[in-house]
């Protein structure tokens, strides 16, 4: 089959591999579309890249094109996205339902090979069936809008209260929607981009702030009655972003920062005195999953971008790049700012 192959630092190219074994508990999905995620950026750009010769990708969508003989979950044509995380499900972590937090995982995409590809080879239980209703493009989508709803699990959730979503990409998006498809009274999203601001109202958001205008933060304190906002979520990674959450909490506000931060963060003691005043619960997120696996973040997925609730906007896609040419695609992110979405890999093409 043909493959998209990370061979060294910024090489990465469309050759031949061989097509994977099938074996009793594994599913052949025939790839249509991967996103390219901004961890596989400085696996084919960079040094990050676990092993060389290596297929990426972990963000995709296809149909079942064989199953082992101890298959039961899905049926050859059926309809899957891919689910990446391959917990160990023997550790403490594992045993716990915490599979994010496993040890001994391995992932499609990245130590194993992934989905830049004709084909890829998973376990029975890393696929999501989808209904006909949703697009292949959503299907690609599935990993990023899980890892906003487990962001969104994070913390003790309920609706009727007000939220807050600094950054506009893809997480921060579906962040923006599962707070409103769980009963949001007020959500708006904080980026410095305007087209990212128009899409967040397109997609739902009540309000939104840019936060390059001088005065941003008086007029994001102004839609909640200067009380802060119950609910803080951090999607961007980003320096300012995650200081801006300490400023935006309310008293015994809720802050989760599920963005990857890529930079050394330092508070000065005015800054993160905001956390002591204001007692707020401050957390993480890492991936997106529970128990049983893969949880019911992906379930809910499937549920929600068939009934609509969960929206999708073929504006979230940058471009469509042929496997052919996934060189062309990666090279793309050398230059920045280029980059204004989420790039899909077409494997039929």
């Amino acid at each position: 089959m043909k493959a998209g192959v990370v061979f060294n630092k910024e090489d990465i190219r469309y050759t031949d591999i061989d097509t994977p074994v099938v074996g009793a508990n594994d599913v052949l999905v025939k790839v249509k579309y991967t996103g390219i995620c901004g961890s596989d950026i400085p696996r084919v750009n960079g040094d990050a890249c676990h092993f060389y010769p290596n297929v990426l990708g972990h963000e995709f969508s296809g149909t079942v094109a064989k199953i082992g003989n101890k298959v039961t979950k899905v049926s050859v044509g059926q309809r899957v996205a891919g689910v990446p995380l391959i917990p160990c499900l023997k550790c403490d972590d594992c045993q716990k339902g915490n599979y994010s937090l496993c040890k001994n995982y391995s992932f499609i995409g990245s130590r194993q090979f992934g989905s830049f590809a004709e084909y890829v080879l998973v376990p029975e239980i890393n696929v999501v069936p989808f209904y006909d209703e949703v697009s292949f493009e959503q299907g690609a989508f599935f990993e990023p809008a899980t890892v906003a709803l487990h962001g969104l699990k994070r913390v003790p959730y309920k609706g009727g209260k007000t939220v807050a979503i600094l950054g506009g990409g893809t997480i921060g998006l579906f962040t923006m929607q599962w707070a409103k498809i769980f009963g949001a009274k007020k959500v708006v999203v904080f980026d410095i981009a305007s087209v990212r601001l128009d899409l967040a109202k397109k997609l739902g958001a009540d309000d939104v702030v840019n936060t390059l205008e001088d005065d941003y933060l008086k007029k994001a304190l102004s839609l909640v009655d200067n009380k802060g906002f119950d609910y803080v979520y951090e999607t961007a990674g980003n320096t300012i972003t995650m200081k801006m959450a300490f400023a935006l909490a309310a008293n015994k506000a809720n802050v989760c920062f599920i963005g990857t931060p890529t930079k050394e963060l330092s508070f000065t003691v005015k800054e993160w005195e905001n956390l002591n005043r204001k007692e707020f619960n401050l957390t993480g997120s890492w991936m997106s999953y529970s128990a049983p696996f893969p949880g019911e973040e992906w379930s809910l997925v499937a549920h929600y971008f068939k009934t609509g609730a969960l929206k999708f906007d073929d504006s979230l896609i940058f471009k469509k790049y042929p496997l052919s040419k996934i060189d062309e695609a990666f090279s793309l992110y050398k230059t920045p700012g280029a980059v204004k979405g989420k790039i899909l890999i077409d494997s039929e093409f």
